[in-house]
């Protein structure tokens, strides 16, 4: 496993590795920076200790970068709230120095084992670029992104008409970003198939579409939708499973004394800062609104997580100063919600019977969290793929409403409109029905992974591709 140094990134191959490759007896080597490899370890939910602990971690060493950029900081300036995390850009450039010490690892497993399959990040296609001289090795593409906006980037290369609804490239990524992707993409066809977190009932128009494409190109190139990775039974509401009560994060009992579906989980993902003026508009919507939430209120994450040395627990900055005076005491005396400030356990919160809404930025790992624990959206998008997942999720799914379109980025958005999302998504009927639609579709997408399920049989196609041929 390769993946790119980035949460949303290593928590998904993490999770394909701890949650279905291992359940094959196949031994896996997770690979990337010791702090990177802390960091998947550290935040991965849904796993006992001893399963992470059979996985092989390989610490590679690189040189820190060379021009290391500061973290967002919590400005007035409503254009920083669509700003890409161009901070970590120098950490993305510094992993192609792993491209020697990945091929080091990979020529010494071939030696030993009868044969290696390489299942790496589309963004860290480079660094497996040797595998076409070893004969015994084959490389596969995991993309952490959904197929719909897999599909739309290939289009866009192929000169093919995209409708005008869709965001375009450049208002998602930075350029320097976009010459990264590109950079990666010369290396697809090395790859011997692709995988994606998603499930094909969710997908199986987009999947149908990416493996005509790769057929024409790739002959015999296979294409697995092998999602859900996240783990469902322990956390969904429907689920007698229990964590022990010294185990579960203080949130968690706030829930379970609240009515069904009647609280909105706030989170804008790991890459994200807010500005103060921001914050401040979605503080007061949420407490105008009338409805019970929580909100995950944190910086986004440095290249290092670890970096801040009094919160390694968290792994996250701790923003000071952004909430109105006596905002957090009334939220919680008055048993409104709770603001958290710490790295809060998304998955047990989706999957609580209490939770009925989340307020999200659409990244595609909260995306698949969210809708294979039945949980509407209300989509908040800040960059990357988040605004074409947006599309995905309201406008193709429905299962979700916009709670700022993409086309107003660049303002910020006041607390009427915060209020009326809320209302909207927690308390109309409207509301409701989308509420249904994603209840019905996430169980669907739970039965996939049962045993005969259409994920599950995915799963097993791709097993049986790589312990059987070459």
């Amino acid at each position: 496993m390769v993946p790119l140094p980035m949460q949303g990134h290593l928590n998904q191959l993490l999770h394909l590795a701890s949650r279905l490759i291992l359940s094959y007896n196949i031994p896996v080597h997770y690979v990337a920076t010791a702090t990177h490899n802390r960091q998947a370890k550290h935040r991965v939910q849904g796993w006992q200790p001893q399963v992470v602990s059979n996985i092989h971690f390989h610490n590679l060493e690189i040189p820190p970068p060379l021009h290391p950029l500061p973290p967002p900081a919590n400005t007035s300036d409503a254009d920083d709230q669509t700003k890409f995390p161009s901070h970590l850009q120098p950490v993305f450039d510094a992993i192609s120095l792993l491209q020697g010490p990945v091929s080091a690892l990979l020529r010494s497993l071939s030696r030993t084992a009868r044969k290696v399959a390489v299942v790496h990040d589309s963004l860290t296609a480079s660094l497996i670029q040797e595998v076409g001289l070893i004969s015994n090795a084959e490389s596969y593409t995991f993309h952490s992104s959904s197929a719909f906006v897999v599909h739309l980037y290939l289009k866009h290369r192929a000169g093919e008409a995209i409708s005008e609804e869709i965001p375009a490239l450049e208002g998602c990524f930075t350029k320097e970003f976009c010459d990264f992707i590109e950079a990666q993409y010369k290396y697809r066809n090395l790859s011997s198939g692709f995988l994606y977190n998603t499930c094909r009932i969710i997908e199986h128009e987009y999947l149908d579409s990416l493996e005509k494409g790769t057929t024409e190109e790739q002959p015999l190139v296979k294409h697995w939708a092998v999602g859900p990775l996240n783990p469902l039974t322990t956390y969904h509401r429907n689920s007698t499973t229990k964590t022990s009560k010294d185990q579960r994060h203080p949130c968690l009992e706030w829930l379970d004394k609240q009515g069904q579906n009647s609280v909105i989980y706030v989170s804008f993902g790991t890459a994200t800062t807010l500005s103060d003026d921001q914050i401040e508009e979605l503080a007061i919507g949420l407490k105008q609104s009338q409805h019970k939430f929580i909100w995950v209120l944190r910086d986004a994450d440095e290249g290092d997580v670890f970096s801040g040395g009094n919160d390694l627990e968290a792994g996250r900055r701790k923003p000071q100063g952004l909430l109105p005076d006596g905002y957090e005491e009334w939220v919680e005396e008055g048993g409104m919600g709770l603001v958290v400030r710490d790295w809060a356990p998304q998955l047990e919160i989706l999957g609580h019977r209490a939770t009925g809404g989340f307020m999200s930025h659409c990244g595609w790992n909260s995306c698949m969290e969210s809708i294979s624990m039945g949980v509407p959206l209300a989509a908040w998008p800040m960059h990357s793929d988040q605004p074409r997942n947006t599309i995905l999720i309201t406008e193709v799914l429905k299962i979700g409403i916009v709670a700022r379109p993409w086309e107003h980025r660049h303002e910020t958005v006041g607390s009427q409109v915060v209020e009326s999302v809320v209302r909207k998504l927690m308390g109309s009927q409207e509301g409701e029905d989308i509420r249904k639609r994603a209840a019905e579709l996430g169980d669907c997408v739970r039965r996939s992974v049962g045993e005969g399920g259409v994920s599950s049989s995915e799963m097993d196609s791709f097993v049986a591709h790589i312990t059987t041929t070459g």
